[in-house]
């Protein structure tokens, strides 16, 4: 478990430093530039994923029960998988009406995630993960909203540049579906040891 926190503690530390030291980050990019500060950012990011892989395998093979969850939630959580990968893929399709209705979809997806394997999950490991994770896009999404209003960004509609449009929302939802259906249907077994629908 402690290779499972720590990791966690670089990972979200590294993606929160716009919420809580957004001078320092301002300091530390005009100081390195840049493509130095993403080097940076990228590097504490790789190192904080990879422990933890590390330590949720490694918990997961002591595991600690918390609770037994009922079947029905492995069916909501399936379903707001789902919606959470449209939203991520949002983020990365220009022109979409989801991202000009959200304006951080990415961010909300993970929230979503997060819940979603919260509640269909038993073990400690499950609830330190998650449970980071979603606290981490709770205070993240809540920060963003505070630069948007900072900046006199609307709540919605078209950040910049494209206005959305029909086509590029479809395409947001049919590649979300389709990411959704490879992890539901095989990469999540196979990766991970879970599959969503059946044992």
């Amino acid at each position: 478990m402690t290779w499972l926190v720590l990791g966690l503690a670089i990972f979200l530390g590294a993606h929160s430093v716009r919420i809580f030291a957004e001078g320092w980050r301002t300091a530390m990019v005009a100081r390195l530039g840049a493509n130095g500060w993403k080097g940076v950012y990228s590097l504490a990011s790789i190192a904080g994923f990879a422990l933890i892989v590390f330590g949720y395998g490694a918990a997961r093979a002591q595991p600690v029960l918390l609770w037994v969850p009922p079947v029905w939630t492995r069916h909501l959580a399936a379903l707001l998988v789902l919606v959470a990968l449209v939203m991520v893929v949002a983020a990365y399709v220009p022109g979409n009406h989801i991202k000009a209705r959200l304006r951080h979809p990415m961010i909300l997806g993970v929230k979503v995630w997060a819940f979603a394997h919260l509640i269909s999950n038993q073990m400690l490991a499950d609830v330190v993960v998650f449970g980071a994770f979603l606290v981490w896009a709770v205070l993240d999404f809540r920060a963003a909203r505070a630069r948007d209003r900072a900046a006199g960004v609307a709540g919605t509609g078209a950040s910049a540049g494209l206005a959305p449009s029909l086509v590029p929302t479809l395409v947001t939802v049919a590649v979300g579906v389709a990411v959704w259906a490879f992890f539901a249907f095989w990469a999540h077994g196979a990766w991970i040891g879970v599959k969503p629908f059946g044992r």
